[in-house]
This record gives C-alpha cells, structure tokens and sequence, in this order.
C-alpha cells in the first residue's frame, strides 16, 4: 500500500515537503519507514540486538533520513 503525506509524518513528525515527497517515491511501507526511522536513530541499539544491517528500500530510507539529518545540521 502506498503511503500518504499524513502516512510519513506519522513516523516522523514534521518533516520538509521533499523530504515526504522523496520518501513517498520509493514506494515503501509504512512499516518499513519505521524500521528506517529506528535504524537512523538509533543504529548501535540495532546492532547490539544482533539485527542485519538494512537492505532495499529500508537502506534506501535510512540513507534519506540520515541525509536530511545532515542538511539540518548545516
């Protein structure tokens, strides 16, 4: 099921337009934006777990995700 605008800003609260845009674009779930959102806030709690690292569109996600974080930063 593709997701809405309302759909991403549920995972991730309030989030630029593009940022939306580009995570709608992917075509992934809710469910996997998610495990993105988790994997990109908190990584080495992941990995501590035992979990793989994220592949497809979680990857995809996570790599999003962490270059908005970095614009922010800017």
């Amino acid at each position: 099921m593709t997701m809405t605008s309302d759909d991403v800003i549920a995972v991730l609260g309030p989030a630029d337009e593009t940022l939306v845009a580009d995570v709608i674009a992917t075509g992934a779930t809710r469910a996997e934006l998610a495990e993105a959102f988790a994997w990109a806030n908190n990584n080495e709690a992941l990995m501590g777990e035992g979990r793989r690292l994220p592949t497809g569109r979680v990857a995809a996600l996570v790599d999003l995700l962490a270059a908005d974080e970095e614009e922010q930063d800017r």
